[in-house]
């Protein structure tokens, strides 16, 4: 029989890829540093391949071995899969969830959520992990996540989406701004004013590029935002518009006497929001269970 790598080295060389540390690494995988030194040591002489490349103050794996450690997470979360399936009888929903985030979205839906789960589901674990969309959708496909609660993915054909709302993204604009007494804005008002936006990552860039290039705005190539909290505070002082998701103003910007919130008329924005995971993951059932249970506090909270 050719050799395999026992399930403990694949945890090991995931580890060591995720904490770039032997000591960390070990800490991880609740094992001695000798330990996981020597079965890596063991598991390179096994696959006659050098998986580690180890430079003064720098560990990093080799191409192979981020290569191996890429097939290793999707092994190591098929196995966590088998014991999900073994277990979903027992109503925990598998026991354990591993939830990516996004950043402007979850953290403003989540803290509805969580106690309703803890009620229904008392030895579920989530161990959510938060975010931008491009690198949650990466984590879901490698098996880092189990599924994710952001915007519907582009890739139908990998992912599986369970929605649980429509999202209205409203302008934000300065309480002092010109536009702020305007009963309607229309893009025709937007030609020449400046609109701030996320990084690359958010999912909302491509909203405010899109509304630049059909309004004649202009984007702020030269500064970006690292939350919604950031342009928040930067459309506030006039520093330009910008783009902000519904729950996050019904959250955050309600009682906020210094930026008022205007839909566009002739450009009606929305996102869809909703559970995505991997379309051969053999805990869909699990996943659509969350999503209900998640939709219905979505819901309410927007109809309020």
């Amino acid at each position: 029989m050719p050799f395999r790598p026992t399930h403990r080295q694949l945890e090991y060389l995931v580890a060591l890829d995720a904490t770039r540390h032997f000591g960390r690494a070990a800490e991880r995988c609740h094992v001695s540093q000798p330990t996981l030194s020597v079965q890596l040591a063991l598991l390179e002489k096994q696959l006659d391949v050098s998986l580690i490349e180890r430079t003064p103050g720098a560990i990093t794996l080799s191409p192979v071995g981020h290569q191996i450690a890429a097939a290793a997470r999707t092994i190591l979360s098929t196995l966590d899969e088998i014991v999900a399936i073994a277990t979903s009888g027992r109503d925990n929903l598998g026991g354990l969830i591993r939830l990516g985030v996004v950043p402007t979205f979850g953290p403003y839906l989540l803290p509805s959520v969580l106690p309703q789960l803890h009620e229904a589901y008392p030895t579920l674990r989530l161990h959510v992990r938060e975010d931008r969309p491009a690198f949650l959708e990466d984590q879901v496909l490698n098996g880092a996540i189990d599924c994710a609660l952001g915007q519907k993915p582009q890739n139908e054909d990998i992912f599986a989406f369970e929605q649980i709302c429509v999202e209205r993204i409203f302008l934000g604009v300065s309480s002092r701004h010109r536009l702020a007494d305007r009963k309607t804005v229309a893009l025709k008002d937007l030609k020449s004013e400046t609109l701030l936006t996320l990084g690359k990552g958010h999912r909302l860039l491509e909203n405010v590029r899109e509304l630049a290039t059909v309004s004649g705005a202009i984007m702020a190539e030269d500064y970006e935002g690292t939350s919604l909290d950031t342009l928040r505070q930067m459309v506030s002082i006039e520093m330009g518009l910008s783009l902000f998701p519904e729950l996050y103003a019904l959250s955050e910007m309600m009682r906020e006497p210094s930026i008022v919130l205007k839909e566009i008329s002739d450009w009606p924005a929305h996102r869809e929001i909703g559970f995505f995971w991997r379309r051969t993951s053999a805990r869909s059932a699990h996943f659509q269970t969350l999503a209900g249970r998640t939709r219905e506090v979505a819901q309410q909270k927007l109809r309020q």
